[in-house]
């Protein structure tokens, strides 16, 4: 089984920038995709960003251009560096890894929270 810890959430203000990593553990032989989903309050839960074992990337269209997502395969680590932050991405951020040989693990979700 595999185990993911995120880290890096806050309280920032508008236009500021925080760094999301999310770290896995456990019984890991590969990890295909990881990404990040988002949930806020009274909204549906949204895929923000995903990145494959090779590096491909996909955003959401609602932080294309603000968010990067990347990956340290050696550490098993993916991060979410988000830049231009606005109140709307206030929400609770979870990472989630693909492993080869067992379903998706989830992490418990780190706050992040934009405001002035």
């Amino acid at each position: 089984q595999v185990q993911l810890v995120e880290s890096g959430g806050g309280l920032v203000q508008p236009g500021g920038s925080l760094r999301l990593s999310c770290a896995a553990s456990g019984s890991i032989f590969e990890l295909n995709a990881m990404g990040w989903y988002r949930q806020a309050p009274g909204k549906e839960c949204e895929l923000v960003a995903t990145i494959t074992s090779g590096g491909n990337t996909n955003y959401a269209n609602s932080v294309k251009g603000r968010f990067t997502i990347s990956r340290d395969n050696a550490k098993n680590t993916v991060y979410l560096q988000m830049n231009s932050l606005k109140p709307e991405d206030t929400a609770v951020y979870l990472c989630y890894a693909d492993p080869v040989l067992s379903l998706r693990s989830w992490g418990h979700g780190t706050q992040v929270t934009v405001s002035s």
